[in-house]
């Protein structure tokens, strides 16, 4: 089926991009829709409520009711902490979730709103007032980013624009930092002169890709960094706030590395790079910098770093193609489909629920490699994204997503609530009416074609409704028989369930499952037989007390008749 969809070239069931929230999430497919899940606080979702949803849903827009051919298409998402952005393909830009990221001082929007700022001539004025050929560009949007309470936005022109709590200088304070709340873009001037190619922030800080030149030029980007720093953050030695940008040493014009993706947890910064000069070799390397203290700079150790440092633990020979940061943990996935995350609660960010024993309980100091159920590589990857405590996978060409980490509120769109330590499958294609009316008009309309009667369409119809429901179910069970194994597996083993453990023998055969178990059992070393023990040990001291208890239910049920007979 799978097959069937990517060479049909069907884009509305292809995820192009992917963005989290503190507890919410983004997809984006290839024919411009934006559908959202988890948590609906302060309308983040974009639905028009702010009801939590289990699954993706579409986000509602007044503009998306056209006709095919005059709709609004979506070409970039972006999720803050409580806020979301899109941006349309005529380069408008829209917001919804938490008044201050919306460009609204008192009212939260459920659905998105056009930001006006942009399309405004004073804006337009402010920025092409020094050039007489910038005056004949219309000003045009081409990316946004968000993170925290904060809001970014890289135009046509190479100008990087911020809103919501950005770091600024505030007039009372000469040399010092604050955050000011801006309900209209600001452009940072710094890079006047220069293109910004690529943003990202976290809470308080902002990290930018810059050309050293008035263009871009190939691999001539440097890094800069602003903002808040009491935890090193910025990279830049020392603790010392910034209000200007400034750039990472580590990542001059004149490094050996270049820069090609970014991203910002709430109190430190990953990096992905590759040598400027490569060798026969395609290798990349992963840099971290920042608060440690979880160990989400995957450096095994817990402390806190002033200056970008490389991430070692990772294979020399893999291409990282996507990196992203959550409060506190650190996910990265390479070409051919590896996947590690580090940081809080082994790589899971805040997930107190998650149960871990032994040894394999803590943070995760050091890369941890992360495996799916089935297979333990996720073919053709995409991109990779974290919120505060969940952490969601794009694979399969954009046509199918996994998540893990803490499932509240639906974050992580299996149409449960539960946690899941380990990658599991999103519900997609969305099971939604909207989806299921729009593939079933694309059905009618190639009847149409094919000069077929309406019955044949309602058959088509009850087939796909049949299909959907019995995927659900499927889903469901599925969810349940992972989360069961997974408790299961933990609390005889202690530690998370992975294909790694089932018997080679068993993954494609039905064999006697008693003599896998004394393999097993012959092969394991004594800190697992002690764990074995204990744990049987536990379970049988729980039977023979139950055992107990129901004997002197009976001999109390055997005596009262006799007594009362007696009387």
């Amino acid at each position: 089926m799978e097959d069937s969809l990517r060479s049909s070239g069907n884009l509305s069931r292809k995820v192009v991009s992917v963005a989290a929230g503190e507890a919410h999430t983004l997809a984006l497919t290839g024919d411009g829709y934006v559908y959202s899940w988890g948590r609906g606080m302060f309308g983040r979702l974009g639905t028009g409520t702010e009801s939590d949803e289990l699954s993706p849903v579409r986000v509602k827009c007044e503009t998306c009711n056209e006709s095919e051919e005059k709709r609004l298409k979506f070409v970039g998402i972006a999720a803050g902490a409580y806020h979301s952005m899109a941006l349309a393909d005529d380069g408008s830009v829209w917001c919804w979730g938490y008044n201050t990221c919306v460009l609204h001082p008192r009212k939260n929007a459920v659905v998105p709103h056009l930001m006006e700022q942009f399309l405004s001539p004073s804006t337009f004025d402010s920025v092409t007032n020094e050039s007489e050929t910038k005056r004949k560009v219309p000003l045009k949007v081409c990316s946004v980013k968000a993170g925290g309470m904060m809001s970014l936005a890289i135009d046509n022109l190479g100008m990087l624009w911020m809103w919501g709590n950005c770091p600024q200088q505030s007039g009372s304070c000469e040399s010092g930092f604050s955050l000011v709340s801006s309900f209209t873009p600001i452009p940072v001037w710094d890079f006047h002169g220069h293109t910004v190619v690529k943003v990202a922030c976290g809470n308080e800080h902002v990290v930018a890709l810059v050309s050293v030149g008035e263009t871009h030029k190939g691999e001539d980007l440097v890094c800069y960094t602003w903002g808040k720093n009491d935890h090193g953050q910025l990279g830049l030695g020392d603790k010392e706030n910034r209000i200007h940008p400034e750039i990472v040493e580590t990542f001059n014009q004149d490094s050996p590395w270049a820069v090609y993706e970014v991203a910002c947890g709430a109190f430190h910064t990953a990096l992905l790079t590759r040598k400027k000069r490569p060798n026969d070799k395609l290798e990349s390397t992963c840099w971290t910098f920042g608060l440690g203290e979880n160990g989400q700079l995957g450096h095994g150790t817990t402390q806190s770093a002033l200056k970008p440092e490389r991430v070692n633990e990772l294979p020399q020979d893999a291409y990282l193609i996507s990196v992203d940061c959550g409060l506190f943990h650190t996910s990265v996935v390479s070409s051919a489909g590896d996947l590690w995350s580090w940081g809080m609660v082994k790589g899971l960010g805040l997930c107190p629920d998650a149960t871990f024993t032994g040894t394999d309980a803590g943070d995760a100091m050091s890369p941890l490699r992360i495996r799916g159920l089935q297979e333990p590589r996720f073919h053709d990857p995409i991109q990779i994204v974290c919120g505060a405590a969940h952490t969601v996978l794009v694979a399969s060409d954009g046509y199918k997503l996994w998540s893990w980490g803490m499932g509240r509120s639906g974050v992580l769109g299996t149409g449960k609530t539960i946690d899941f330590v380990a990658p599991t499958v999103v519900l997609w294609p969305p099971l939604t009416d909207d989806f299921k009316d729009r593939e079933l008009n694309k059905d009618t309309e190639e009847d149409n074609l094919e000069n077929k009667g309406s019955e044949e369409a309602a058959g088509t119809e009850k087939r796909f409704s049949l299909a959907m429901e019995e995927m659900k179910l499927l889903q469901s069970k599925l969810s349940i028989m992972e989360k069961y194994a997974g408790i299961l597996h933990s609390s005889i083993f202690g530690k998370p369930f992975t294909e790694e453990d089932i018997p080679n023998s068993l993954r494609n055969s039905d064999t006697y499952i008693a003599k896998e178990w004394e393999d097993m059992l012959e092969s394991a070393d004594r800190s697992k037989l002690i764990r074995l023990e204990l744990f049987y040990r536990n379970m049988l001291a729980g039977v023979k007390d139950k055992q107990m208890k129901r004997r002197i239910q009976e001999i109390i049920k055997e005596f009262i008749p006799s007594s009362t007979t007696e009387n």
